[in-house]
């Protein structure tokens, strides 16, 4: 049995978003339907804000399909209010306000989070602020912080800097006294992360030649990369001896041909890469906890804090697919679904 007591005892039905077919932001249609129901290991959050992220348009397009048996509506991240919780929750309660990674279906007014997934929103953050921190903050810790090792001291390129993933990441490396460069494709996305870090418009200048004149020939320990094949051969180039390339994204495409190896074994290059979406719901987990741990104390002391380019009002959701794929934002986008 669920434990179903809950402020909205007396209202049955949701509106939520569906993707009527796969295609361009005008597919995003608002409709009604039932409430989940939340199962054992999990809670329902009625929805008070919910970030937009690059793989909802992807699956939108319908490129980046969900897992079989996995809700087909778009969102991978919210916070709000839990409302009801499964019999197997202990951390929370009803009244509890949180935000965390959604498994699909958070572009509604409520979702079921798994509560291995989900976290107290941090003192002082507001529900569009707790919004924008889920997707990317996981993204960038598992990938930069767990697979890379990202260290104090360590040297990091990111590309796409004025993306989610990039001020996240950028944020996090300043804060940890990590050095860092990111490219970005107009001056006012350079300007918008200069406090961050050494900043390169890519469309004016060549990101190799910079990062090796600044580091004196020897490059970043450390590269991450959403833009894929056409980079690859310039980001082997660019990584020091023992360098970690990480790929979270082929925006550029994702087949590369005529790789030199021989950089590869002469730098002892690691090579790695990995989605969210695959990975199992203990891996979520252990994320979830060495964010609290390590991240949700520098958020609640105001470092790190989301930058938010735009909210968009529930209904204005395909407004708020136009403005990413225009891709002139500088950190996220947000659906507000409910005032604070």
């Amino acid at each position: 049995m669920m434990s179903m007591q809950t402020i909205t005892s007396n209202k049955r039905l949701m509106t939520h978003v569906v993707i009527s077919q796969p295609g361009a932001p005008e597919v995003l249609q608002l409709q009604q339907t039932g409430i989940p129901v939340p199962k054992a290991d999990e809670v329902l959050v009625k929805v008070y804000a919910a970030g937009v992220n690059r793989p909802d348009v992807l699956q939108r397009k319908g490129l980046y399909p969900m897992p079989a048996g996995v809700t087909p509506v778009p969102g991978l991240e919210v916070a709000g209010i839990v409302v009801a919780i499964g019999d197997q929750v202990s951390q929370f309660d009803i009244g509890h306000k949180v935000c965390g990674l959604a498994n699909g279906g958070g572009y509604a007014e409520y979702c079921v989070l798994p509560a291995s997934q989900t976290l107290p929103i941090p003192k002082g953050l507001s529900f569009v602020q707790a919004a924008a921190i889920p997707e990317t903050f996981f993204t960038v810790w598992a990938n930069l912080f767990q697979m890379a090792q990202a260290k104090a001291g360590n040297t990091v390129l990111i590309h796409g800097g004025g993306s989610g993933i990039g001020t996240t990441a950028l944020m996090l490396c300043q804060a940890v006294g990590i050095r860092a460069f990111a490219t970005a494709g107009s001056a006012e996305k350079c300007a918008a992360i200069a406090h961050l870090c050494t900043a390169i418009n890519y469309r004016e200048q060549d990101f190799e030649q910079v990062v090796l004149e600044a580091t004196g020939q020897r490059g970043v320990d450390i590269l991450l990369d959403i833009v894929g094949a056409p980079y690859f051969s310039k980001n082997l180039n660019v990584l020091a001896r023992d360098g970690r390339l990480v790929i979270i994204g082929f925006m550029g495409g994702a087949t590369v041909k005529d790789v030199d190896l021989m950089q590869v074994m002469l730098k002892r290059a690691v090579i790695t890469g990995s989605t969210m979406r695959a990975r199992t719901s203990g891996e979520k987990a252990e994320i979830a906890q060495n964010l609290q741990k390590h991240v949700w104390p520098l958020l609640a002391s105001g470092k790190c804090l989301p930058m938010i380019h735009h909210v968009f009002d529930f209904k204005e959701v395909v407004q708020a697919h136009q403005m990413m794929e225009q891709d002139k934002h500088v950190g996220k986008i947000v659906l507000q679904l409910k005032a604070d």
